[in-house]
């Protein structure tokens, strides 16, 4: 008989998920490094993090202890959410300290340099508030909602390397595999971190560092197309949500199959990877589930890494335009109607980057890539997440490797090895993950907010 997991495995708390998940995969032998993880997660905990309860839950104004005796009442989120008319024109990346209630038209100055009303103060309130606001105003205008994980029941079996996973909700019901290997030496009672991926990564040197590698087919969850098939839209088929979040949905369902059916896998290390348009839903992935210890998205251009604003600094100019007319069907209808209006967005990708911490972000770019905006996510998304995460006492769980070399290039994986291990297993690496190679220097004039940290 198959094993189930549903409501248990409900985005309730990355905490909780991480401590029943390493019970269920490694029963009473908990690793050092597993404990290590868990032990992350419970610090994230303590001062609210709360990504996985913005997919799960509507959010709502509310107030909460922020230490000591500092009650904390949350900006209300706008209802409904404001049309492109009601934002502002920010030619900036938008200030992340800023909740959506304050960002209007009538202080767009204030607003790009940081002097707008009501920001967040502390790490407590961008943890209980701010946060969340993120997760579900990314929800609203670019991937559509994610489905409440805690009305579906996983079913799955293992046959080897093989995983077959099945998925019932609402009465419907959707079937997709994916393969699991492992490296040497990997037992229930020695388990090894896994990295999942979509359309391929360089194995070999994860399994020899001590990691295994996880794939499911992609395809079978979502076409890359409108079709709406496959197992994903044979349970959501009719709502408005974009490819890059079904994708996401497959990470996530491959990590429950993984968790239910392979004890040599520890649940508290897991990487998620791709590259271009999977390398943005590899984002997403990381984005909508804190189970993931490492989100790694590779080469992935707007939509992903990639600046909305600044796009013709490098490559062909991958810009919001260009890519829904390409392929409109990874994202949203909403965001269709930022066409042209671009600027007026009230995030950019250091927005998205910014929301998944505390959890570490490892970000691959090629300097030989004509395809996306490398020069625009090295100089100006990354410096500007990594404000953020420095705030949060958290900087060195950010990290970037410009590499020499094309599009989707296999070299990057073995480029960001060093800093996957760092995460997994502790060890040192002398490469600096913060040079921006040949591209310099930040270009600090994108985030001017940057100037004005709350607190500093």
């Amino acid at each position: 008989m198959p094993r189930r997991s549903g409501r248990r495995d409900a985005y309730i708390s990355g905490v909780i998920v991480a401590i029943d998940s390493t019970s269920r995969a490694n029963g009473p032998r908990v690793s050092a490094e597993t404990m290590r993880s868990v032990l992350h997660l419970l610090a994230a905990a303590a001062i609210g993090s709360a990504v996985a309860v913005a997919v799960a839950h509507p959010l709502n104004p509310r107030q909460g202890g922020g230490g000591g005796n500092t009650t904390i009442e949350c900006a209300p989120i706008p209802s409904p959410f404001p049309t492109w008319q009601q934002l502002p024109q920010q030619s900036t990346l938008p200030d992340p300290f800023l909740p959506l209630q304050y960002t209007t038209p009538d202080n767009a100055q204030d607003v790009m340099a940081g002097r707008g009303e009501g920001r967040v103060r502390t790490p407590e309130e961008w943890y209980q508030c701010r946060q969340p606001e993120i997760v579900r105003m990314l929800q609203e205008y670019q991937y559509g909602y994610y489905p409440d994980h805690s009305q579906e029941t996983v079913e799955a079996t293992r046959s080897g390397n093989t995983l077959n996973i099945a998925v019932t909700a609402g009465g419907k019901r959707g079937q997709f595999r994916a393969t699991v290997t492992l490296p040497s030496g990997a037992s229930a009672s020695k388990p090894a971190p896994v990295v999942i991926n979509i359309g391929g990564m360089q194995n070999q040197a994860y399994l020899s560092a001590g990691i295994a590698v996880a794939q499911f087919d992609y395809t079978s969850v979502s076409p890359d197309s409108n079709a709406k098939t496959g197992a994903f839209w044979s349970i959501y088929n009719g709502r408005d949500i974009g490819v890059l979040t079904a994708w996401a949905w497959g990470f996530h369902r491959t990590l429950d199959a993984i968790n239910m059916t392979v004890p040599e896998i520890d649940a508290g290390r897991v990487g998620v990877t791709g590259c271009s348009r999977l390398g943005k839903a590899a984002l997403a992935a990381g984005l909508f589930d804190t189970r993931i210890t490492l989100t790694m998205p590779m080469s992935s251009g707007v939509q992903g890494m990639g600046p909305y604003r600044y796009y013709t600094m490098s490559g062909q100019g991958e810009n919001l335009e260009n890519s829904k007319q390409g392929a409109g069907w990874w994202t949203n209808s909403k965001l269709g109607a930022f066409v042209n209006h671009s600027e007026n967005l009230p995030y950019d990708a250091h927005t998205i980057a910014a929301a998944i911490a505390p959890r570490a972000l490892v970000i691959d770019q090629g300097t030989g890539d004509q395809f996306v905006n490398s020069k625009g996510t090295a100089v100006v998304v990354y410096p500007a997440a990594k404000v953020v995460y420095d705030w949060l006492g958290a900087g060195d769980k950010i990290a970037i490797s410009v590499r020499g070399g094309g599009h989707c290039d296999m070299s990057g994986f073995t480029s960001i090895l060093p800093y996957v291990q760092k995460i997994f297993f502790g060890t040192e690496t002398t490469k600096d993950y913060n040079d921006l190679g040949s591209y310099g220097s930040p270009v600090t004039t994108a985030f001017p907010w940057g100037t004005a940290v709350p607190g500093a």
